[in-house]
């Protein structure tokens, strides 16, 4: 199965401000929701702290080092990049990377698929950011208006 990173993304590479996501759009909520489930998602502790619960109909898997363990259902806590290529090798669905920068930095040599919202604005004192050459060796593959002011990519690793 693929892995496939997922980000919705500021002119300026913003993902994120404060700890928490810079912008509020229903429309990209719902696309996520709809990607996503039915499949395993994958976050560092910081993104998992921002989102505050598990996210129903999907694997949530917490990439960290320091946190105590978890024991809930749907909750699965990982300790390193190798705990999760193993873990992957057993899921029989995509895994999805969805945050923070941190994850996508480490996982962005396994990644064989973006999934990128085109979030139209600047966010200014944002404290997070996407490399602005994180589509390097991918190409175009499909866009898609989910909202009249919203446009998510689809980029493919090329070969």
């Amino acid at each position: 199965m693929a892995i496939i990173g997922i980000v919705a993304v500021a002119k300026n590479f913003a993902i994120g401000k404060d700890g928490k996501l810079p912008w509020h759009y229903s429309s990209d909520l719902k696309f996520f929701k709809k990607t996503t489930s039915g499949n395993a998602i994958l976050m560092g502790a910081n993104t998992w702290r921002s989102i505050g619960k598990r996210l129903s109909k999907r694997l949530n898997i917490i990439l960290s080092r320091t946190m105590e363990s978890i024991d809930e259902p749907g909750l699965l806590l990982v300790r390193s990049k190798e705990e999760v290529n193993e873990i992957n090798k057993y899921l029989g669905c995509d895994l999805f990377i969805i945050g923070g920068a941190k994850t996508y930095e480490s996982f962005a040599g396994l990644i064989n698929k973006w999934i990128v919202t085109e979030i139209p604005v600047d966010v200014s004192n944002a404290d997070a950011f996407m490399p602005s050459n994180f589509l390097e060796g991918f190409t175009l593959e499909s866009t898609d208006e989910i909202d009249s002011d919203l446009i998510v990519k689809t980029f493919k690793r090329s070969k």
